[in-house]
């Protein structure tokens, strides 16, 4: 260990003071963009002389246990595929509301009994997200300090600087302050609190606890520590973020070093110019019309293509020539060599784009999505399509302003250098461990 750390039997020393080792309980919610991130924040820890247990779907337990985490399933793999399934989810009406009555509601039980189970009085934190709803109970039920991390910006509201949200609210900055916070509260006591709080609720009287409202603004996150897991020149923090809220930046960990990369992929990579990759995201699957359209753009552009999906059946049956699919590449190792990236947003995806220096298409559909792309299209490092607008002549013509732009190029190497040295990973425990000291 460095001089900073030195672990030894019972407690984790740093320059702060002592802390005693900490079993943390590791709670991400959602698919492999908002797994990755805990995981690489898990290994640290564990690094670190804490106890580590990951509580998320069995969909991800190979993974877990490949990288000696321990692991605790909430919810099954095969009840994970019939999740993504459904179309809602990726609607930007719809998808909110499915989310939280296919997955969040019917998981916060478990989740709350799986964290009661492996608390230890006085010796344990949880880590979780903003829809870990059984995490936070357990919170409120056993007195367990929590750490909200939240991947995205768009997770908070504000009226000084307001995310873009995916259904049309009006935001700019024309809107004066009162009617924006007029429009949250809308928003919040009209759709979320009414689809969340009833069930919620209902569990927490069965607990002997109060009941609770205002979940987003107020409620889902921790009232001791919260993390925005992105730089500050991403999302400068905002006098009216929750308190107790700090950023650290991007936690790139994406398996880079846990599968070496198929020699097949290398074959197709040092066998032409860079090709441009095209994933609507890791638990996509109704991609037909994407991926359709990503294939005649690249033909139309002579560029060569890179497929990524875990559900091939999305694709056609054969690929033309200088199209290739495999079902999951480390971002970090193969974006660097990449002309482009088109996308469907995700916050994973958006940091190991900038990461790469490489322009970026987006094809927003819901949740933070429409946010991030914005934001991309602000720093001048990408454009975004709606998802009616996706069309080969409407992709082609996007790709080749953002290849042919000497200024997106220098956009991209600027943000590139600057997550060159990148510790959030690092930042982000460090922080943890200030916390479980003052426990």
């Amino acid at each position: 260990m460095s001089g900073e750390h030195h672990i030894s039997k019972g407690h984790f020393s740093t320059r702060a003071g002592v802390i005693h080792i900490v079993r943390m309980l590791v709670c991400p919610t959602g698919s492999a963009g908002d797994v990755h991130p805990m995981l690489g924040i898990g290994l640290e820890l564990r690094r670190r002389g804490h106890d580590v247990t990951v509580v998320t779907s069995g969909y991800f337990r190979s993974l877990i246990e490949q990288i000696g985490l321990d692991f605790a399933e909430l919810g099954t793999r095969e009840q994970f595929i019939e999740f993504v399934e459904d179309p809602d989810i990726w609607d930007p009406y719809k998808g909110f509301i499915s989310i939280v009555r296919q997955g969040v509601l019917p998981s916060m039980r478990e989740q709350y009994e799986i964290v009661a189970a492996h608390n230890e009085p006085g010796r344990t934190l949880i880590i979780g997200s903003c829809l870990g709803l059984g995490a936070r109970v357990a919170h409120d039920k056993l007195d367990i300090p929590i750490v909200t991390l939240h991947l995205q910006p768009a997770v908070f509201w504000s009226v000084s600087a307001p995310p873009k949200m995916p259904a049309p609210m009006p935001m700019g900055k024309w809107i004066p302050r009162w009617l924006k916070r007029i429009q949250y509260r809308m928003v919040e006591s009209l759709m979320i609190d009414r689809i969340v709080c009833g069930e919620l609720n209902a569990f927490r009287a069965e607990l002997n606890l109060p009941p609770v409202r205002r979940v987003a603004s107020r409620w889902w996150h921790s009232p001791q520590c919260n993390i925005g897991l992105f730089p500050d020149w991403y999302a400068p923090p905002q006098p009216d973020w929750p308190p107790h809220t700090e950023v650290t930046g991007f936690p790139l960990w994406d398996e880079r070093g846990v599968e070496p990369l198929p020699e097949s992929l290398e074959q197709f990579l040092g066998g032409g110019g860079p090709p441009i990759v095209f994933t609507p995201g890791s638990a996509m699957i109704h991609g037909r019309q994407f991926f359709e359209a990503a294939i005649q753009a690249s033909q139309q552009l002579d560029r060569r293509a890179l497929l990524l999906t875990r559900f091939p059946d999305q694709l056609p049956e054969t690929l033309p020539a200088g199209v290739r699919h495999f079902s999951y590449v480390p971002f970090s190792q193969v974006l660097p060599r990449a002309a482009a990236v088109v996308h469907h947003g995700g916050i994973g995806t958006t940091a190991q784009g900038l990461a790469a220096g490489v322009p970026q298409l987006v094809m927003p559909m819901s949740h933070d999505q429409p946010d991030n792309a914005a934001r991309l299209e602000q720093m001048g490092v990408g454009e975004w399509l709606k998802p009616s607008k996706f069309r080969p002549a409407h992709v082609q013509a996007c790709l080749e302003r953002l290849l042919c732009s000497a200024d997106v190029r220098q956009r991209c190497r600027e943000y590139a250098g600057r997550l060159a040295v990148n510790d959030a990973i690092a930042q982000t425990c460090t922080i943890i461990d200030r916390v479980a000291g003052a426990r």
